[in-house]
């Protein structure tokens, strides 16, 4: 469920997109001004939220974007196995296995609570709390 679509120019540092439907949150953003024939330009870069990989557009400032729906839960870690982690969500009681994010894995062990992010029904392991 996408929470809203934005035109490109309404568009900030350090929100999140949908783009190719994976979320991507925005590093860096330049606007331009419109020419005597033309449109704004948006030229922006992108970090997959998942993956990490860079995406750099140039687009028409009119071009529209999907803003996806990004709730945060907290878990307790069960095990940790190699990169994976068995977490139990703190609400709902619902098991769940994430991969350990690279700048988690020394942090991450049994017990501990930590915050996950559900993103259009992919979840993604955050922070330790």
């Amino acid at each position: 469920m996408v929470a809203k679509v934005i035109d490109a120019t309404e568009m900030r540092l350090g929100s999140y997109l949908l783009l190719d439907g994976v979320a991507h949150q925005v590093k860096k953003m330049d606007v331009s001004k419109t020419g005597k024939h033309g449109h704004a330009k948006v030229r922006f870069e992108a970090v997959s939220a998942f993956t990490g990989k860079k995406k750099v557009m140039v687009i028409p400032g009119h071009d529209k974007f999907e803003v996806p729906m990004i709730t945060k839960h907290e878990a307790q870690v069960l095990s940790v196995e190699g990169t994976k982690a068995s977490l139990m969500d703190n609400e709902s009681f619902e098991n769940l296995e994430l991969e350990i994010p690279e700048e988690l894995q020394a942090t991450l062990v049994d017990g501990v609570s930590v915050e996950y992010w559900d993103i259009e029904n992919d979840k993604l392991l955050k922070k330790v709390l």
